[in-house]
C-alpha cells in the first residue's frame, strides 16, 4: 500500500507527520505523494480540505483519514496519542472506505464558450464585488426567485456543519446525496422577496445562478477564493465523483455533532 501525508505545518503536526512516515515505512508501506492509496491529514478540517483539493484528480483511488492536532474535527477521527494504533490498522488494511457526496461548481462566461468546473468538499459561496448580490435563482431550468442580499452559500451534506450552519442552514447527514442552498442576509421587504429558508435539493436536481446586474463575482470553493469576471451563469449540482474516507472504528455522525456543538469531554 502507498501513502501520503498532509500536515498543517505547525510543530506538533509536523512531528506527528514525521513519526507517521517512519512508522508506516517500517511496516512495509511506501511513501508516495504522487499516487497514494491513503492520505493521512494531520491538523484540522482545513488541513483535510487542502489534502482533498491536492488529490481531486484521483478521488476514485484514494481514501483520506484525519488525525486532529487541535479540537475535534468532522473529518478527523484520531487523536495524536492513537497514532501507533492507526498505523497498525493501516498496515493490516483494517479499514472500510465510506463515500460522501461532493458539490460540482461550473462557471460559464459571457465572452467565451469556455467554462471552469470545480469540486467542493464543504461548500461554495457567491458574493458580488459590489455591495449587494443580485442573482436569478433557477431550479431545474425554471426561475425560482430573484435573490438580493450579501450572498449565497451552496453546501454538501458533510459541509453543512461548517459555514452553512453559521448562516442558519440545516445540518444534513453526510450519507444523503443532496446539496443545500442557504442565504446570506437576504433583502426582504414589500418590494423584494426571497424564500428566506434553506433549500435542500436531491442529486437529480440542479441550481443555476444568473447575474442580473454585475457580472463579476467572488466565488469560493472551500478555502479557495477566486474573482470571476464576465460571468454568464454558475451551476451547482451533486457531483458524480465521491470523496472516500478510511474508517477504522465507529464514530457516529450525530455524536460528532453533539461533541462539536453541544458538549464534549475532549480537552485537546
Amino acid at each position: 500500500m502507498k501513502f501520503a501525508v498532509q500536515s498543517r505545518n505547525d510543530p506538533q503536526s509536523n512531528e506527528i507527520a514525521n513519526r507517521a512516515i517512519s512508522y508506516l515505512t517500517d511496516f512495509g508501506l511506501t511513501f508516495d505523494e504522487e499516487k497514494p492509496d491513503i492520505v493521512l491529514s494531520i491538523g484540522g478540517d482545513g488541513t483535510l480540505l487542502h489534502a482533498f483539493h491536492r488529490y481531486t484528480h484521483m478521488l476514485a483511488d484514494v481514501a483520506f483519514v484525519g488525525i486532529h492536532t487541535g479540537h475535534l474535527g468532522f473529518y478527523a477521527d484520531w487523536k495524536p496519542a492513537d497514532l501507533e494504533k492507526l498505523v497498525i490498522a493501516i498496515s493490516k488494511d483494517e479499514f472500510r472506505a465510506i463515500e460522501y457526496p461532493l458539490l460540482e461548481v461550473t462557471i460559464n462566461y459571457q465572452t467565451s464558450d469556455e467554462n471552469f468546473t470545480y469540486l467542493a468538499l464543504n461548500e461554495s459561496t457567491v458574493k458580488s464585488s459590489e455591495v449587494t448580490l443580485v442573482m436569478d435563482v433557477e431550479l431545474n431550468g425554471r426561475r425560482f426567485e430573484r435573490f438580493r442580499g450579501d450572498g449565497l452559500c451552496v453546501s454538501t451534506p458533510s459541509g453543512s456543519t461548517a459555514y452553512n450552519k453559521a448562516l442558519g442552514g440545516a445540518i444534513l447527514h453526510p450519507s444523503l446525496d443532496a446539496l443545500q442552498i442557504t442565504e446570506m442576509a437576504s433583502i426582504n421587504n414589500r418590494v423584494f422577496r426571497t424564500v428566506g429558508s434553506s433549500l435542500i435539493l436531491p442529486s437529480h436536481h440542479s441550481c443555476v445562478l444568473k447575474p442580473v446586474k454585475a457580472e463579476d463575482f467572488m466565488v469560493t470553493v472551500d478555502h479557495v477564493q477566486l474573482l470571476h469576471k464576465n460571468v454568464k451563469s454558475i451551476q451547482y449540482r451533486v457531483a458524480k465523483e465521491k470523496v472516500r474516507f478510511a474508517r477504522f472504528k465507529a464514530f457516529p455522525f450525530w455524536q460528532r455533532v453533539h461533541d462539536s456543538f453541544i458538549d464534549s469531554d475532549l480537552k485537546d
